[in-house]
């Protein structure tokens, strides 16, 4: 992979990754960014930090996630294969372990079908239904299988005691839906004990979803 193609791709995602790290969506080395480049895709590398991850850096891998060139992947590349296989159409994937995204997935009373209320229309817009992932330790490849039979129908996943995983057009959109979970994480935990007003099915109906 060469060319001043690549080379534009891998600047985007590495703009990306900093956004991530800048609004606290990640800590340390977790957290994992990916971009279509051809019939390859750049993910970032194994033990890196996207705050400080350079262009020159970045993994190749192939569709079934592995490595083709570069560093070694990280170790949920096959995470960001199985969502870009399960979403021919788009061409980016941000996958966070924010924290209150984070602390919902560990929490036993929520809707595995629909993790999140609806609770603000720009949340019904940009997410719809949020999915949770059955838990698998961090690397094992069948969270790749689960992952996979979910993304067909939905573009963001909340991975159980983990954090969310989404694939978008591009990984700017990718990045905005997961800030919108995050946020609607915060607001649902700052409400958990009172009664709260979601939105009505009607209402959900009525929003025409945000492109992604």
């Amino acid at each position: 992979m060469s060319g001043r193609g690549d080379n534009d791709e891998r600047d985007r995602l590495i703009a990306v990754a900093r956004a991530v790290a800048a609004r606290s969506l990640t800590h340390g080395s977790t957290g994992n960014v990916s971009v279509r480049a051809g019939e390859h895709i750049l993910v970032t590398p194994t033990g890196s930090s996207l705050a400080t991850v350079r262009a020159e850096e970045l993994a190749v891998i192939d569709a079934d996630g592995n490595p083709v060139s570069g560093a070694k992947p990280s170790k949920e590349a096959f995470l960001h294969a199985a969502m870009l296989r399960a979403r021919p159409r788009d061409g980016a994937v941000v996958h966070t372990h924010s924290p209150y995204a984070a602390a919902v997935s560990c929490l036993a009373d929520v809707d595995h079908d629909d993790v999140l209320p609806p609770l603000t229309a720009y949340y019904a817009m940009r997410v719809g239904r949020l999915p949770m992932v059955p838990y698998f330790p961090p690397g094992d490849s069948r969270l790749a299988a689960a992952t996979e039979a979910l993304a067909g129908e939905h573009a963001a996943l909340l991975l159980s005691n983990h954090g969310p995983v989404v694939a978008a057009a591009d990984p700017e959109r990718a990045l905005e839906v997961a800030e919108e979970i995050e946020e609607t994480a915060k607001i649902f935990l700052l409400l958990r004990g009172s009664a709260t007003r979601p939105l009505t099915p009607p209402q959900r109906r009525a929003l025409r979803p945000a492109s992604r």
